[in-house]
């Protein structure tokens, strides 16, 4: 009902409904939805279900609507909430097309072209064709014309800077090679090899060190290791030849200590008899007449001069 009773005003009426009463018609608030719209009695609200419906808008008729879902290649960035509905945007490599309403991919820069405007939600890819100084030598939609390599002064250009390829270096050669000039009649001119200034004694040296391989001008080292090599080993053979001459010291140290003690312990005053002088004489053992006197039986002594003349 636009129009009230007499004496009320619709501008007074934020909802401009009234009732049959002509009482003015109560809007629902954010989060909140129409359950029963005003007409005979006033208008019933009730709150939003979290994540399921939601309410943007105060009235006094709209009804909660219906979360959004997002499906397939959508992703949510925002949930649904009472006041709010859910924000869905398409996955990394994709837009939204707001003509069909779907996902599209994003364009690849091919190429020898570079970004000038990123992919963004929906908004397509803008590229560019690559300038004099730069060049993009991949396909894909992030990455702009990459501005190409310059040469140092010490390098040497092998290849120009392109569209769609960076320029490549190369450094000097240790040794260079430069023309001479042509001699009288011949058809081509010499090639002469000079070295940088300063290195013409260091060619003769690394000649005795080492060797150089077809092709390259870095020596490969075959002695200049072994040299190093050499003193390690000398004091290896130091050190053998001195724990030898150690141990036979000490073996000859340890035999005389042995020879003198044996020394000490032997009888002093005691002299062979005669009898045992002829026994080593004959047989070459040397006994002692002392010795076999003691070990004679007691009944088997030396007969005296009585029982000689018997």
């Amino acid at each position: 009902l636009r129009q009230g009773p007499a004496g009320s005003s619709a501008d007074t009426c934020l909802s401009e409904l009234f009732t049959a009463s002509g009482e003015c018609c109560r809007s629902c608030n954010l989060g909140e939805g129409v359950v029963q719209p005003c007409g005979v009695n006033q208008t019933v609200c009730e709150p939003c279900l979290d994540s399921v419906t939601y309410s943007d808008t105060v009235s006094a008729t709209e009804p909660c609507k219906p979360c959004t879902q997002c499906e397939g290649l959508q992703s949510m960035s925002a949930p649904c909430v009472e006041s709010d509905d859910a924000v869905c945007r398409c996955a990394y490599g994709y837009f939204q097309n707001d003509s069909s309403g779907g996902c599209q991919e994003c364009r690849v820069c091919e190429v020898g072209f570079g970004l000038m405007f990123p992919c963004k939600e929906h908004e397509d890819t803008v590229c560019e064709e690559c300038p004099e100084g730069t060049f993009s030598s991949e396909a894909n939609f992030v990455d702009p014309c990459l501005p190409c390599t310059t040469c140092e002064e010490n390098e040497v250009l092998l290849r120009e800077c392109t569209a769609t390829a960076d320029a490549e270096c190369r450094g000097l050669h240790p040794r260079w090679t430069t023309p001479s000039p042509a001699l009288a009649g011949s058809e081509s001119p010499e090639v002469a090899t000079r070295d940088p200034a300063g290195t013409e004694g260091t060619a003769s040296t690394a000649a005795g060190t080492g060797t150089t391989v077809m092709g390259s001008s870095q020596p490969v080292l075959s002695h200049g290791t072994a040299d190093s090599l050499i003193p390690v080993y000398c004091s290896i053979l130091a050190a053998v030849v001195l724990g030898l001459l150690a141990y036979i010291a000490f073996k000859r140290w340890n035999i005389c200590k042995q020879n003198k003690q044996g020394a000490n312990n032997r009888p002093v005053n005691q002299t062979p008899s005669p009898e045992g002088e002829k026994l080593h004489s004959d047989s070459g053992i040397s006994v002692d007449s002392q010795s076999l006197h003691d070990q004679q039986p007691p009944g088997q002594g030396t007969q005296g001069p009585g029982g000689a003349g018997d």
